[in-house]
């Protein structure tokens, strides 16, 4: 049976900016790329129809904890919500446009 994908999303109120939220990808390991943490979506809500620079937050990738099996990474909001505060101090503007905006959350 494949495992059911699961889904988070959420609203917030930073700076004056309505933001919604969603997860996008699971922490996971690439051929590729190697280990990758979560990763979430996060754009700027408006009644217009205007679109607004998508932010792509990925967390670090979780612990490995050997011997022991490994559960899924929890997801928080007030994790996100502290990402999405760390990108807009990097430089990131929820109602500027162009292209998706990615950003590495730093580990705590």
């Amino acid at each position: 049976m494949k495992p059911r994908n699961r889904q988070a999303s959420g609203t917030y109120v930073i700076d004056g900016h309505d933001l919604r939220w969603r997860l996008l990808r699971e922490a996971h390991y690439s051929t590729s790329d190697g280990q990758k943490g979560m990763q979430f979506s996060v754009q700027a809500v408006s009644e217009t129809a205007r679109t607004f620079r998508e932010l792509i937050l990925e967390f670090p990738v979780p612990k490995w904890k050997p011997g022991r099996h490994q559960e899924k990474e929890r997801i928080v909001p007030q994790n996100v919500e502290a990402g999405i505060r760390q990108a807009m101090a990097a430089g990131w503007d929820p109602v500027s446009r162009g292209r998706v905006w990615a950003y590495q959350v730093e580990p705590e």
